[in-house]
């Protein structure tokens, strides 16, 4: 049982570890969650010709840091690797990443 409850600790310990180190920034302060209906601002922009609008931009930037997994997402995929989102990435000065 002892051995059992310290797997359980040093398990729970790494747990942490990971997750605190992949929500530190470079400067140390965490990062906003992953969430991409914060994207949805930036449908219109990707499927028409309209221009990105600000708060698309915004959040385009602010989700950067989680732009691979969604790629590794197929359900976000096709709209993350089209033309059109290669267009709204540039005009809002935001690299998509090769992953």
């Amino acid at each position: 049982m002892a051995r059992w409850l310290a797997f359980l600790a040093v398990a729970v310990m790494i747990a942490t570890a990971a997750a605190a180190e992949g929500s530190a920034g470079v400067n140390g302060p965490a990062l906003q969650a992953c969430n991409p209906s914060q994207l949805s601002s930036c449908l219109p922009a990707i499927s028409t010709s309209a221009p990105p609008t600000g708060q698309c931009c915004g959040n385009l930037r602010q989700q950067g840091p989680c732009l691979c997994g969604y790629l590794r997402n197929p359900n976000f995929r096709q709209y993350l690797s089209s033309p059109g989102a290669r267009k709204v990435a540039s005009a809002c000065g935001v690299p998509l990443p090769r992953c």
